[in-house]
């Protein structure tokens, strides 16, 4: 007889109470919205389950996009046991007990799927505590963190699971699941085109945060009422980006804002920084940024790029909040619109290596000083041609170790300032030739 018998009967207004996230819940992994890549007929998961061999693994993505969901419809499908726990409210203790059950279940023939939420806040020694039952086939473990893989768990975990990225929703996504609100309570969201729209955008790719904004809508709304975007805006307030200045929000952003500036759009460069000004990010954090990227990928190339960035990190220091965003909005977008060299960067890089392969080798001597007698007995200095005494200012000596021999490090492109730099270089090159330099 089924234990559904004896459950207590929940009234049915009593059960339309809870969350629309939680009554909307994908009852199979085709139900699962914004995850085609998983979840879809050709989704990683769906041959997973076909071919009959399931493993162990790491559920990556943002809140809100399914992995708890999914995790649960895969041992349905799979025929598996399934335990959660969440790595916040668990210790080792429920760790035992819950490894103690999968082995009775595996006596029995069944195995579990054991799904851990926020896995990467357990410390490394209860990261490990996984290990053995992983191998000896005793649970399958699905874990489930919003933070990368790669930084917060262990090495030995993670070659043992393999990392299913999920992808934030997009706005179609968003939207299949309005309608599909919509459909189980039976009525429109009260919302102008443009409000339906700014709706999506503020849940910022989350389904669950889309949900709960529209039951706010829902519960607000009077009779025959509409909202356009302010109202929508007054009514749920105003949701905050999704963004972490210490995970991977901060880093994705900040990468975003380096490549577009690096690839030579100012406007894709502006909406990065805007958005990292409208998550709180410290903005003299993003004027350090600055300041690299002028001397990482500008450089040489137009030299007034660092004096710029340094100047609006001080108007930033002088103005304050929000007056001196725009000096720094202003350096982005020079950045990002002057012309590009890395050459400086390379062969600061090259020249590193250089160094610590011929660190122990000693300069000339001829540009040595010789401060004493001995020295001098020595050979220090002799032959040293000082280059102001020189034609063009300019005496063609060598300068490199001997043993090591005269290197190039430094290629300045035909770019911006660097193409009279190079000028320069191929007229020197040329004089130290006719000279007797190397």
């Amino acid at each position: 007889m089924s234990d559904d018998l004896f459950a207590p009967r929940v009234p049915e207004e009593v059960a339309n109470r809870r969350p629309l996230a939680d009554r909307l819940r994908p009852q199979t992994l085709g139900d699962v919205t914004g995850q085609p890549h998983l979840t879809g007929d050709d989704g990683v998961l769906r041959r997973m389950i076909e071919s009959g061999s399931l493993g162990s693994m790491i559920f990556w993505g943002p809140p809100g996009t399914g992995k708890t969901t999914v995790a649960r419809l895969l041992s349905g499908e799979a025929g598996l046991a399934f335990e959660q726990i969440s790595a916040i409210f668990s210790g080792v203790a429920d760790l035992k007990k819950v490894f103690e059950g999968a082995r009775l279940r595996r006596m029995d023939g069944r195995q579990t799927l054991l799904f851990v939420d926020e896995i990467h806040r357990f410390n490394r020694a209860q990261q490990d505590s996984f290990l053995p039952v992983m191998e000896d086939g005793t649970v399958i473990l699905v874990g489930a963190t919003t933070e990368n893989p790669s930084f917060e768990l262990n090495a030995a975990l993670l070659s043992r699971a393999r990392v299913l990225t999920f992808r934030s929703h997009d706005e179609e996504s968003l939207e299949e699941l309005l309608v599909r609100a919509e459909a189980i309570e039976h009525k429109p969201l009260p919302l102008t085109t443009d409000a339906r729209a700014s709706l999506i955008r503020m849940a910022d790719g989350d389904g669950r945060a889309v949900l709960t904004l529209a039951e706010e809508v829902w519960r607000a709304a009077r009779k025959d009422e509409s909202f356009d975007p302010d109202a929508l805006v007054r009514i749920v307030q105003r949701r905050a980006p999704v963004y972490d200045k210490a995970q991977d929000g901060h880093y994705n952003l900040i990468s975003a804002l380096h490549k577009s500036v690096r690839g030579s759009d100012p406007d894709a460069a502006l909406y990065y920084l805007a958005r990292m000004f409208d998550a709180g990010e410290d903005p003299l954090y993003l004027g350090r940024r600055l300041v690299r990227m002028a001397v990482e990928d500008i450089g040489l190339a137009d030299p007034q790029a660092l004096v710029i960035c340094n100047a609006a990190k001080d108007a930033y220091d002088y103005l304050g909040s929000p007056e001196g965003e725009l000096a720094l909005a202003q350096a982005c977008v020079y950045l990002a619109t002057a012309p590009k060299s890395n050459a400086v960067y390379t062969a600061f890089k090259a020249a590193t290596a250089a160094a610590k392969q011929h660190g122990s080798l000693l300069p000339p001597k001829h540009i040595l000083n010789a401060p004493t007698k001995l020295m001098k007995g020595e050979g220090y200095g002799d032959g040293y041609r000082y280059d102001h005494d020189e034609p063009d200012a300019f005496s063609g000596q060598d300068y490199f170790p001997e043993k090591m021999g005269r290197q190039t490090f430094y290629d300045p492109p035909e770019r911006g300032f660097e193409r009279d730099i190079r000028k320069r270089l191929e007229w020197w090159a040329k004089l130290r030739k006719e000279r007797g330099g190397r």
